[in-house]
């Protein structure tokens, strides 16, 4: 049960994600960010009412997963690329490490109130909670004004493609709407093939999108194996500070889940602050921060103290932050206002599938030789995509500065 739980809340996501960034380029980016929560508010209220009324089933629950992480293929290339219709170019990594903070308190807050509810209420109420910061949400989201692009500007975009060579596309009309079903199909698949296309011959988008997903398969994977870690590695070993007590496999994974999420929130407010300030090459930070995800990994696997676990998971938490937000910056930067949209649902797709793909391996890998390996194998692998990087930037500088002398 487990399995297909995590099977429905990623595949679908990665799935619909290929189509998420080719709406996003043609429709209301504005739209494709509500939409998926007004859908999904509506069958959340429908899980409420079965379980109040006695018939909710597994098979119903794994079916509004599904939605939901298709409704998440559809959001999240929206919500990525409508972020630069309303920031300013220069506040771009500040707007998102404040994005990856908000996201990251989320993490902490969410369980605790869980936690709290699921001993005070029924379970259908505390859906209803879910139905009510959807419905909060979709408000805000209806209050920002979002920029109209004029007819004069998507010519401009169209006129500018074929002066590049960069893909077409025809601006949205009433006969486009009409098109037949086949065709409709046809147009996003040949965006598809446009976004990939677009990506591949970017040095740096084809980096940051192939690096993404590398990282996702070779380390997330791994994390995901902490229960693992915890049941054979840490079984017997008990952690009493005196405010805490980790006793059972259950405390110690969420003192884990605990950890990488404050590293995350640390992470994501020095970046807001002080690294929006100081940082001019958004390049170099990305591969220090998955060089520093890479050994953190390594650490996870090579400590046996569960307080020194906890603090280099910390640690993980604070590199994933630091390499996230100035990762969307640069898609958001250097790929076109009429091609963002792809990058990113190209990226969300290949960094939801690294992970099961990663898992498919590293999970029977986990049964054949020590727990604590698969950690170590996984961070050892993520250094030199991080090293590879760090090459590309200086590449990047060397070439501005050829550039800037001639």
């Amino acid at each position: 049960a487990m399995l297909l739980a995590t099977l429905f809340g990623v595949v679908p996501q990665a799935v619909v994600s290929i189509f998420g960034g080719s709406w996003a380029d043609r429709h209301s980016r504005k739209l494709l960010i509500m939409l998926p929560d007004m859908v999904i508010a509506v069958v959340t209220v429908v899980l409420s009412l079965s379980f109040a009324m006695g018939w909710a089933s597994l098979t119903m629950i794994f079916v509004v997963l599904f939605i939901r992480s298709a409704g998440g293929g559809v959001q999240t290339p929206a919500v990525q690329s409508f972020i630069p219709d309303v920031v300013p170019s220069g506040k771009l990594l500040r707007v998102n490490s404040i994005y990856g903070v908000i996201n990251s308190a989320n993490t902490i807050v969410a369980p605790a109130v869980a936690a709290v509810l699921i001993n005070t209420v029924p379970l259908w109420s505390i859906l209803l909670v879910d139905v009510t910061t959807a419905i909060i949400g979709v408000g805000f989201v209806a209050l920002i004004k979002a920029p109209k692009k004029s007819a004069e500007h998507v010519a401009r975009r169209m006129a500018e493609a074929e002066n590049s060579g960069q893909p077409t596309l025809e601006p949205m009309s009433d006969a486009n709407a009409d098109r037949s079903l086949i065709a409709s199909v046809r147009r996003v698949f040949a965006d598809l093939k446009d976004g990939f296309s677009y990506t591949w011959r970017r040095a740096n988008l084809r980096n940051v999108v192939l690096g993404g997903a590398l990282v996702c398969f070779v380390s997330v994977a791994p994390m995901n194996l902490t229960l693992l870690l915890m049941t054979r590695e840490y079984e017997g070993i008990d952690l009493n500070l005196g405010f805490i007590n980790l006793t059972t496999a259950s405390d110690k994974l969420a003192a884990n889940e605990l950890g990488w999420s404050i590293g995350m929130l640390l992470g994501g407010a020095l970046m807001s602050t002080i690294g929006a300030k100081l940082i001019r090459n958004n390049m170099r930070v990305v591969a220090f921060g998955i060089a520093l995800v890479g050994v953190s990994v390594v650490g996870l696997g090579v400590v046996h103290n569960l307080l020194a676990y906890l603090l280099i998971d910390v640690v993980n938490g604070l590199a994933s932050a630091i390499c996230t937000g100035p990762m969307r910056t640069i898609i958001q930067t250097e790929a076109d206002e009429r091609m963002v949209g792809r990058v990113f649902g190209l990226d969300t797709t290949l960094s939801a599938l690294g992970m099961p793909l990663g898992m498919l391996i590293f999970a029977p890998l986990a049964d054949v030789i020590p727990i604590s390996l698969v950690f170590i194998i996984g961070g050892v692998l993520t250094l030199p995509i991080g090293i590879y990087l760090f090459g590309q930037a200086r590449r990047n500088v060397s070439a501005q500065v050829t550039r800037t002398a001639a």
